[in-house]
């Protein structure tokens, strides 16, 4: 099978989690911007999910422009990361819900954590369909900001049972990090 469906298929589910997580938030009481207020700390996790999926989204696109084949582990392998993402809205409602608390600012840590390791799944997953002289594995390469934002988001579950607003500054500074465009597919294209 070629990349193009199945990178067609992972454009749907995307657009499809987008649109839940927006539709969690709010429409505001009132007319003017101080009627935002109450609903700001939902705002900001929206935000921040937001850029998180999109950032999963556009190195996912790469990667797959990189790859030439694709084979029922890199199915399995990409409804894993499908499965992580789609989970963002709920977690943006439990915030919603209950504020910027330990067990859901933890269980976005987790989400975090989860996809990232599926991301790595997946690019295993398409190194073993196109072999390991594929543009894939020479895209990918050391890995370092991979297992950097890793690490952080796992010091970042424990610690928001110290302080939740740590985990969301260390969430925070991984997207930050993920914003600078990652070149590495792109320079194989």
């Amino acid at each position: 099978m070629k990349t193009d469906r199945l990178n067609a298929f992972t454009d749907g589910v995307v657009a499809i989690i987008i649109t839940i997580m927006v539709l969690e938030l709010p429409v505001p009481r009132g007319s003017d911007f101080t009627s935002l207020r109450p609903d700001i700390v939902l705002l900001g996790a929206y935000a921040l999910s937001f850029v998180n999926v999109g950032i999963y989204w556009a190195n996912h696109h790469h990667m797959l422009q990189s790859a030439k084949r694709v084979d029922g582990g890199v199915l399995w392998a990409n409804l894993f990361l499908l499965f992580w993402l789609s989970l963002f809205p709920f977690v943006i409602r439990w915030i919603g819900e209950v504020g910027v608390t330990a067990p859901p600012v933890a269980a976005f840590g987790i989400i975090l954590i989860l996809a990232a390791l599926a991301y790595l799944l997946l690019e295993r997953a398409l190194i073993r369909a196109d072999g390991e002289q594929s543009k894939v594995a020479a895209a990918v390469g050391s890995k370092l900001k991979e297992l950097l934002s890793l690490g952080l988001y796992v010091a970042a579950v424990p610690l928001a049972f110290v302080s939740p607003w740590i985990s969301v500054a260390i969430y925070a500074i991984v997207s930050m990090m993920w914003l600078i465009p990652d070149r590495r597919f792109e320079r194989q294209l």
